[in-house]
This record gives C-alpha cells, structure tokens and sequence, in this order.
C-alpha cells in the first residue's frame, strides 16, 4: 500500500465516523437516514477510496436505498449465547477473528449474532443476510463499528439499535479485489428486509 493509499483510506475511514456520528445525533431518524444516504453517495462518487469499479464511476447516480421505514428500527437487548469464534480469510487482512458476544432477537424477523473483532481496534460486527432478490447475496452490514458503522446503544443498559434502514453492502459487493467477511448462518434471516441498500 502507498502512502497516498493510505491517507486516502485513513480520510474515508474519518467521513465514514463522521457520517455516523450526525446520524446518532440527529433525533429525526428519517432525516438522519437521508444524510446518511446522501454521504455515502459523495463518497461513492468522488473519493479515492471509492469502491467501485472506474468503469462504474462515470454517470454514477447514487447508491440504490430504500425509503426510510421507521417499522424496521429497533433497540434490542444484547441476550447471552454460547461462545463461538469465527476466522475469516480476506484478501486484504489475512486472516480476521470475531467471537460471538451473544445475540439479539429481532421480532418478526428471527436470531441475529453479535460478534467482537477479535483483533486490534475490537468493535461490534453484524452482518445480515435476506432472501430478498435485490440485496447482496453475501449478505449486508448493520453494524460494523470499527469500521465507523455505529448506530450507538439503545436507551435501556445492554441494547444496541439495530436499523435495517441502514444496512449496506460491503465493499466486495462492488468490487472482487475485497474478500469481506460475509454473513454466517447466525445471521441468515428467513424473512426479506425491504429497506436499506439494495443491489
């Protein structure tokens, strides 16, 4: 990686916590939704870090996301699991461990995992896959902290907000040079998500 990569990275990994510090925020969570998806779209657009493709760049109209749905916000109390510890070959990072810290229960949606990085900078990972025909097939993001991808505690100890609104595809989604940790069968959902950003 070249320095300048690496300034670049280090720029979108600072507008990434930025973009999601506003959206802890700000208390109107459609409002919060829409700058949200306004960010990413920028910097989809015109950054160096850009994941997408150069022949994918040029009259690029923004990501595809769906209207805010405030029905698919929750705040879920993080609930005790059996231990369990994942190793994730990626392309970029050699190989990245997560434990499962315990799980939360999504009504009318079913189990989600939560997981620990288990490495330098530790944070929350919760990937989602949907049988949505329009989603990423690997699965989305919900959480991954960090990353940046925080949407903070819930207002009761031990819970965390779980938007769908704001899932979003990994960066392997738009280019194959990313090998990212995708959903396990933990967080597979029967169930389609029809809000965040569709594929």
């Amino acid at each position: 990686m070249s320095a300048q990569t690496a300034l670049d990275v280090a720029d979108w990994r600072r507008r990434v916590f930025a973009l999601y510090e506003r959206v802890r925020e700000n208390p109107d969570a459609a409002a919060a939704h829409r700058d949200w998806a306004t960010g990413r779209d920028a910097l989809f657009a015109s950054h160096p870090s850009t994941p997408l493709l150069p022949e994918h760049r040029d009259g690029f109209g923004g990501l595809p996301v769906a209207e805010y749905d405030p029905a698919w916000r929750f705040e879920l109390q993080l609930e005790p699991t059996e231990e369990q510890r994942l190793e994730v070959e990626t392309g970029t990072d050699g190989v990245v461990p997560f434990e499962r810290i315990g799980v939360v229960q999504v009504p009318d949606v079913g189990t989600l995992d939560v997981w620990r990085l288990a490495s330098y900078g530790g944070g929350l990972f919760l990937p989602v896959k949907d049988p949505s025909p329009d989603t990423y097939g690997g699965g989305r993001y919900l959480l991954d902290t960090v990353k940046g991808a925080d949407l903070g505690p819930g207002s009761t100890p031990g819970s965390i907000v779980v938007d769908f609104n704001f899932a979003y595809n990994p960066s392997c989604a738009y280019d194959p040079m990313w090998a990212c940790p995708l959903a396990q069968t933990g967080n597979t959902v029967a169930v389609p998500i029809p809000v965040g950003e569709r594929h």
